[in-house]
C-alpha cells in the first residue's frame, strides 16, 4: 500500500481530527454503494480505511513513522545488520564459519548455532547425535502478515464470500461470517511468510472493517436510521414504512409525536450468532418544500390561538 499520509492526502504533522476529516471525506466520495459499477473506486476505498486504520491508532501511527512497521502494519525486518552482517550477504562479519568432525563451527570453538538460540531461542539449537543434527525444539514459524478487509453492512449481516489478494499478490476466497462484528480478526493458518528456519508459515490476520452506510448507524449490534415524516402524520398519527436490512416493514406513529422522537424495532439490527440487535428509528418532521397557503393559514391561527392563551 502507498504511504497512508499521501493516500489521505495528509502532511506527517496532520492532527487526529484532520486525519478524521479526510478520511470522512473520501470514504463518501468511494464508498462502494456510490460506485458499485466502478472496481477501481471500491479499490480506492479500501485503501483510503486501510491508511486510516493506520493513522487513527496512535501507537501503529507512532510506529510507521519510526519506520518500525510498514504501511501494511508489518514489521519490517531488518535482517542481521546490527550484528555485524554485510547486507545481502548470509554470514557474519568478523567470524569464519568452516566444518570441522563435530559438525558447523567456527573460529576459537565458536558456534554459530549458539548465536541463534541467544536470538531466537531454544527453539534453533541443535545437537549431534550419531552423526545426525536434530532440532530440540520446533523452529520459528514465519511472520504474520496483517491486512484490512472492507465490507458492506449488508456484507456483514448476510456472510458471503470474498476474493482477495494477500502480499505478495496470492489471491484467496474469504469466507465471512454471518453477523460479523467491525474491528473483527480472521485469521487464515498458514497464509503468512514462510519460515526462514524451516518452520510453519505465519498466519494472515485480516481485520474486519464494516464501510459507513449511507441509511444506517452501526453501534454494535444495534442500528440506527432517521426517517422522515410528513407533519400531518406527525400530528394525526400514522403507519409508515420503514427500511431494515430484511426489507421494508410498518411501524406506528402515535399521534403529536415530535421530532426527535426514537422507536424501537426489536430484532431488527444487525444478526449474529447470538441472536439480532435491534433498530432505533428517529423521526424527523419533514415540512412541505413548496409554500402551502393553507398549511400557513392554520399555523397563524394556531399561533394567535396559543398566544391569547399566554401559552
Amino acid at each position: 500500500m502507498r504511504d497512508p499520509y499521501e493516500v489521505l492526502g495528509l502532511s506527517r504533522s496532520a492532527s487526529e481530527a484532520d486525519i478524521k476529516k479526510a478520511f470522512r471525506r473520501l470514504a463518501k466520495t468511494y464508498h462502494p454503494d456510490r460506485n458499485k459499477n466502478d472496481p477501481k473506486a471500491q479499490e480506492k476505498f479500501a485503501e483510503v480505511t486501510a491508511a486510516y486504520d493506520l493513522l487513527n491508532d496512535a501507537e501503529k501511527r507512532a510506529q510507521y513513522d519510526r519506520g518500525e512497521i510498514d504501511a501494511e502494519g508489518k514489521p519490517r525486518f531488518q535482517g542481521f545488520e546490527g550484528f555485524g552482517a554485510r547486507p545481502g550477504q548470509g554470514g557474519f562479519e568478523g567470524f569464519n564459519f568452516s566444518t570441522g568432525g563435530r559438525g558447523f563451527r567456527g573460529e576459537a570453538g565458536f558456534d554459530p548455532q549458539d548465536l541463534f538460540s541467544e536470538l531466537f531461542g531454544e527453539g534453533m539449537r541443535a545437537e549431534t547425535m550419531g552423526g545426525a543434527r536434530r532440532s530440540r525444539r520446533q523452529a520459528p514459524r514465519g511472520q504474520d502478515v496483517a491486512a484490512t478487509l472492507t465490507i458492506t453492512l449488508e456484507e456483514a449481516a448476510a456472510g458471503g464470500r470474498r476474493r482477495i489478494v494477500l502480499p505478495p499478490g496470492r489471491e484467496i476466497e474469504v469466507t465471512i461470517p454471518t453477523g460479523i462484528s467491525d474491528g473483527k480478526v480472521i485469521r487464515l493458518k498458514g497464509l503468512g511468510e514462510a519460515s526462514p528456519f524451516g518452520g510453519a508459515p505465519g498466519d494472515a490476520l485480516l481485520t474486519v472493517r464494516i464501510a459507513p452506510h449511507e441509511r444506517f448507524e452501526i453501534d454494535g449490534t444495534t442500528l440506527r436510521t432517521r426517517l422522515p415524516v410528513k407533519l400531518e402524520d406527525a400530528v394525526l398519527g400514522a403507519t409508515v414504512r420503514v427500511p431494515t436490512l430484511d426489507g421494508a416493514v410498518d411501524m406506528t406513529i402515535p399521534p403529536r409525536s415530535s421530532g426527535g422522537r426514537k422507536f424501537r424495532l426489536r430484532g431488527k439490527g444487525l444478526k449474529t450468532k447470538d441472536g439480532a440487535g435491534d433498530l432505533i428509528v428517529t423521526i424527523d418532521i419533514e415540512l412541505p418544500k413548496e409554500p402551502d397557503p393553507e398549511l400557513e393559514s392554520l399555523m397563524r391561527k394556531r399561533r394567535a390561538a396559543t398566544a391569547d392563551l399566554g401559552e
